[in-house]
């Protein structure tokens, strides 16, 4: 463990076996169709590489680069890059690693669903509902989680911490 984690959450053993039911759920739900994976970077990259492995549907994927968060705190959606595929007419799962207080996912959903889409809708790894301001759910979740600052799989502070195998609560002293 590293020396910033107060406590694993959540091993790689159990990311992946959750990750594999999610993998079948959505296979399930979308069988017969392409579906379209836009992951939002940075954090979403090792969920939704993980994901792909367990999906059974024709995948096309996509990235946005959105960016809420300085630091610990979450600010305004700025879009520093966009998805390349015309999403018009397709359905469209968006792939999240952690939903905290649900801005950016509400902004970047309304703007895909502007785009004419005939679904969208969001998977993540993490919920944290506890720390939600605006009313959004997501259609797929990995784990819910304490109103906790967690990295590791993805999940950064101040870009640090991303590569750690598991998602553990990052100790107060590290960001405060």
């Amino acid at each position: 463990m590293h020396q910033d984690v107060q406590e694993i959450l959540f091993s790689l053993e159990e990311i992946q076996h959750r990750t594999r039911k999610l993998g079948e759920q959505i296979s399930r739900d979308y069988a017969g169709k392409t579906l379209i994976l836009v992951g939002l970077l940075k954090g979403s990259v090792p969920f939704m590489a993980e994901l792909m492995r367990y999906l059974t549907v024709d995948v096309r994927i996509d990235f946005m680069n959105v960016s809420s968060y300085t630091g610990a705190q979450s600010g305004q959606v700025v879009i520093k890059k966009d998805m390349e595929q015309d999403i018009a007419g397709k359905d469209v799962l968006i792939v999240e690693d952690i939903i905290d207080t649900g801005n950016t996912l509400y902004n970047i959903k309304k703007m895909l669903e502007e785009r004419k889409c005939a679904s969208c809708k969001i998977v993540t790894l993490l919920d944290k509902v506890e720390s939600r301001t605006i009313d959004i759910q997501a259609d797929y979740v990995g784990f819910d989680i304490p109103n906790a600052f967690v990295v590791g799989f993805g999940l950064d502070f101040d870009e640090k911490y991303r590569q750690l195998p598991y998602i553990g609560i990052l100790k107060k002293e590290c960001y405060e």
